[in-house]
């Protein structure tokens, strides 16, 4: 199957963007200059100005002899560029491959995706998207090289597939984006037309003009390769949905969310793997994206479940005008576990991929952090001796294990308090912790801490369980040595049931 490049070229991008912006601009004659050494250079054109015969490269000073009303402003490449990636990024909807080609140019690799309208239609289509906004000129060939040849100097704006070589003839030498000086000398020759010279033996073309012009003929023809370097890499776990009519209703939305899931999922089986993480992006009408993403506790191919947690999301999809793109993408997967295949025949509630399949609708609703799942870790400091993680499946690395008692809620990092203790080595008879004062009933400790003299340096802990009046237990420590020149630093670390 031949590849296929949509080649489009926006001859007046930043100049169209400013009579966008700036409305008293919209119909007027004006141009972007640049500073090349003593001389103010003309840069971009608008598309009025063209008409009157002014263009790149022109001093201003002689473009304003033609036309002495002509307006100049700054020109700003950075500003040119960050404009041309919004564009890329918008064109998306139309392939996931699309390639920068600077400074007012993109490429798309369009290959299966005119599934729904003919290549023209595609064409018209964008051309309607963009008229009384962007001047866009676009092209459709094999190859990147004579794609971009026909959106710049052709009439006919399709090369039908292999035949590249019948649409490049007519054409300028300067349609194969050949060096100046091989230009000139092509000139000087006759050579006015693609057609007068690329059937010459590439032998002779190399002795004359030297081995750019051969490459130049081999890539517009397919001959030699081209680069293509998409930004934004696609994801091998990824489908798309072209709708024939905007979807505005939830209704739709299921119906293509379903859709791609099925598609997903099958691959996903055929390779034995299951889906953990995914996002589902919504192209608008308006060029506004709208997206939605849901997480598993385990690997699932379970299209039934999988909908259910997008559906919980639908809501949050403002179709507006309407949706005219969908595009899953499954951005992280793992292999299926043994009993994956079975899963939703079973019945007990004690089964674990429905355990799994339950915590994944409430972290839905509650959020992703609302449910947590930790396994011990090899270290002596309390905040370090545990990691979380995410597959329900997953089994402690290790039996490292303390028979000391440990409190339900551990914070995150220990919290300075304010103590009083009779005498160094005894706990605490109070303690203040945000701004509340407790009275300390009955205590046990200390237990003793050391640093991991292998991994940090730093004082021991003296832990103490306490409870207070209203018999409510705490696990506070004190840093190091008691030292009767420094006051002690007491920290609280965690909360018993």
């Amino acid at each position: 199957m031949n590849r296929r490049y949509l080649a489009i070229w926006f001859p007046h991008l930043l100049t169209d963007q400013m009579a966008i912006r700036q409305k008293e601009l919209k119909g007027q004659t004006y141009a972007l200059i640049t500073q090349e050494r003593n001389k103010q250079m003309i840069a971009s054109v608008s598309y009025e100005a063209k008409k009157l015969g002014l263009r790149p490269n022109m001093p201003l000073a002689d473009a304003r002899i033609t036309l002495p009303s002509l307006e100049a402003f700054k020109y700003q490449p950075q500003k040119q560029q960050k404009l041309l990636k919004e564009m890329a990024e918008w064109f998306i909807r139309y392939s996931p491959h699309v390639a920068l080609n600077p400074p007012d140019g993109l490429f798309l690799d369009i290959t299966g995706c005119t599934v729904w309208k003919t290549e023209e239609q595609h064409i018209a289509e964008i051309s309607k998207r963009f008229e009384e906004k962007y001047h866009i000129q676009l092209a459709i060939a094999d190859t990147l090289a004579a794609a971009w040849a026909l959106a710049h100097y052709a009439t006919t704006k399709i090369a039908k597939p292999n035949e590249q070589l019948q649409a490049l003839l007519p054409l300028p030498p300067k349609a194969l984006q050949l060096d100046e000086n091989i230009l000139q000398r092509l000139a000087k020759l006759g050579f006015h037309t693609i057609d007068s010279f690329i059937h010459i033996a590439p032998s002779i073309l190399r002795r004359r003009f030297g081995d750019e012009i051969n490459l130049k003929i081999g890539q517009a023809l397919g001959q030699k390769p081209e680069a293509f370097e998409p930004i934004r890499e696609p994801h091998p776990y990824q489908e798309r949905l072209h709708c024939l009519e905007p979807i505005q209703t939830a209704k739709g939305i299921e119906i293509a969310i379903e859709n791609l899931l099925e598609k997903l999922c099958d691959r996903l089986k055929n390779e034995d793997v299951g889906l953990r993480k995914a996002k589902l992006n919504a192209y608008r009408l308006d060029g506004k994206l709208q997206q939605i993403s849901i997480g598993t506790n385990q690997a699932s191919i379970n299209i039934k479940h999988l909908f259910k947690l997008f559906e919980l999301k639908i809501k949050q999809i403002e179709p507006d005008l309407g949706i005219e793109l969908f595009e899953m993408i499954v951005s992280e997967v793992e292999d299926l576990p043994k009993q994956q295949e079975a899963l939703w025949q079973l019945q007990t509630q004690t089964d674990l991929g429905e355990i799994a399949e339950l915590l994944d609708r409430i972290s839905i609703k509650a959020g992703k952090n609302a449910i947590r799942r930790y396994l011990p870790q090899e270290h002596h400091w309390p905040e370090n001796s545990i990691k979380a993680v995410t597959d329900l499946q997953q089994q402690p690395e290790t039996a490292w294990q303390t028979h000391k008692p440990r409190p339900t809620v551990l914070l995150n990092q220990p919290e300075p308090i304010q103590v009083s203790a009779p005498i160094p080595d005894y706990p605490p008879m109070t303690f203040t912790y945000k701004n509340e004062m407790h009275r300390i009933a009955k205590a046990d400790g200390p237990e003793r801490i050391e640093q991991e003299w292998w991994l940090n340096e730093g004082k021991h802990r003296d832990y103490y369980y306490v409870e207070d009046e209203k018999g409510q237990r705490y696990w506070l420590f004190r840093l190091g040595h008691y030292d009767s020149q420094i006051p002690a630093q007491w920290f609280i670390h965690g909360f018993f049931a």
